[in-house]
């Protein structure tokens, strides 16, 4: 492999390729505005060479019936990962304008990490159970459980955490015998075709088994969605989107797994320490701009200690550290694009319409002249009915919304079309679970508890998708389980 820490080609077939007709497309830094690079720009003859490279991987070779081959073929990605990990930490960080701080974390290490976990899990898998011997109508039968894979896997990822979403499906589907396709995100496309190469070069990966495919438009995802050779689609991404993967996929019913928006809360008890509140709520915020589906966007605080929670978030936030996203002490970087940037600020403006009062920020930062920057921004004394508190705004914009108890508090966690993650903070453990037990989202933390780690199946309640990512569970979304009988034998035990 040569020193470059990107590449702009794509893999099909276990070849390394630009697009059939040359087209390219421009990555852009968006904490500078300027071109850092191209990627391929695929067609449909693009993706339709992924798709039959994959299905006939499926189909043809032995990759399907080998736990121990793709066992080994995971830790050899793994190990490349690792070894190129100085090499691809730039890279991330100048396509998404995350902070290099959280390379060390979500945006790469971690999810390079997981994949190792991934790896143990498929090689210690009960992939048969035996269930006994059972005499239905008299017929006395041994019945197994066989968990199979599903087939070709579409997999369509974002541009927030690219890197740890491209791992957080390809790493489980290959591992579960699948084929996989996948398609990333425009504005993120060089982590994506990074891994396609690692997986070329430096594993024994077969031809076929993973392709990766890079466009500019929505058309390529569309194809991959609807194509009758791909069995499943695994797609994470805006609930609105979500909803279009879903009805596309119902054309052959194939199988879809649905990672959505989210609008999570972050409960304030009436005992809860306040600064432990603001840091908590502040980090979340500015966490990759708010560009994070699980992030907690609505804080909601005790009336009678509305004024003292909403100060000392001001407070936290007015000296909180933004800009140069290569800056090691810099804690939120710029948002993906202009027309990023543009939504978030439109939201605001709405909000303050509707009768939201700005605390705190609400535009673009004066001494950033470049880049797609947004002011941490507090808005208060929001009805926790408006669109500022139901839309998923996916900024640095956090709303204030006060409530009259533990049992108001809940009912405004759960007035949401969303059901994502959440927080509760209680001096009281046990009455701060209690209330986080009523809460309907599939991952919520306890007081500053932090639930992400590749075991931990990850996802959500109503219009936040379906199904789970990660843990044995998001595993097992990869697989068809199969019940075979045998007729058994007088002797058989």
């Amino acid at each position: 492999m040569t020193d470059a820490g990107h590449d702009e080609r794509m893999l099909i077939d276990g070849r390394l390729v630009p697009a059939l007709d040359g087209g390219t497309f421009e990555n852009r830094d968006p904490a500078t505005e300027e071109v850092i690079g191209v990627a391929p720009d695929g067609g449909a003859a693009d993706m339709d060479a992924a798709i039959r490279a994959a299905r006939r991987a499926f189909d043809e070779t032995a990759w399907a019936a080998s736990p121990a081959f793709r066992v080994r073929c995971l830790r050899q990605l793994q190990e490349a990962l690792v070894e190129h990990a100085e090499r691809l930490r730039p890279v991330v960080v100048a396509e998404t304008g995350t902070p290099v701080t959280l390379t060390h974390g979500a945006q790469l290490d971690l999810p390079v990490e997981g994949l190792g976990w991934v790896a143990d899990l498929a090689e210690r898998y009960p992939w048969t159970t035996d269930l006994g011997i059972a005499a239905p109508y008299g017929i006395r039968s041994r019945r197994h459980l066989r968990r199979e894979p599903v087939g070709v896997v579409g997999a369509i990822t974002p541009w927030n955490f690219p890197m740890q979403i491209n791992l957080a499906k390809v790493g489980p589907a290959l591992a579960a015998g699948n084929t996989v396709v996948l398609k990333p995100a425009p504005d993120t496309p060089w982590t994506a075709t990074m891994l396609g190469r690692l997986a070329a070069e430096e594993t024994d990966l077969p031809a076929g088994v993973l392709n990766v495919v890079t466009s500019s438009g929505p058309a390529a995802g569309r194809q991959l969605t609807e194509d009758e050779r791909v069995d499943m689609i695994s797609f994470t991404g805006s609930t609105a989107v979500g909803r279009e993967v879903m009805r596309a996929g119902a054309g052959n019913l194939k199988k879809v797994f649905l990672e959505l928006g989210g609008k999570s809360a972050l409960l304030a008890l009436d005992d809860a320490d306040m600064r432990a509140v603001a840091g908590n709520a502040a980090f979340q915020i500015t966490t990759h701009a708010g560009q994070g589906c699980a992030i907690l966007t609505r804080l909601v605080l005790p009336r009678e200690r509305y004024d003292e929670g909403l100060g000392l978030l001001v407070e936290t936030l007015r000296g909180w550290p933004y800009g140069d996203p290569s800056d090691p002490a810099t804690l939120m970087g710029p948002l993906i694009s202009e027309r990023q940037r543009r939504r978030v600020l439109d939201h605001v403006e709405r909000a303050v319409a509707g009768g939201a009062r700005v605390a705190l920020g609400g535009g673009v930062p004066a001494h950033l002249p470049k880049g797609h920057y947004v002011e941490p921004t507090v808005l208060a004394d929001v009805d926790p009915d408006s669109p500022a508190a139901q839309e998923e705004i996916f900024g640095p914009v956090i709303v204030v919304i006060p409530h009259d108890g533990d049992d108001d508090a809940v009912r405004i966690a759960n007035n949401s079309r969303y059901g994502l993650s959440g927080m509760v903070i209680s001096a009281s453990g046990e009455r701060a679970r209690a209330v986080a037990d009523r809460v309907r989202t599939g991952t919520i933390s306890v007081n500053g508890g932090l639930f992400y780690s590749p075991d931990v199946p990850f996802g959500g309640y109503r219009q936040s998708g379906v199904g789970r990512e990660s843990g044995v569970a998001g595993f097992e979304e990869y697989l068809e389980i199969k019940a075979v009988a045998t007729a058994a034998r007088g002797d058989d035990e």
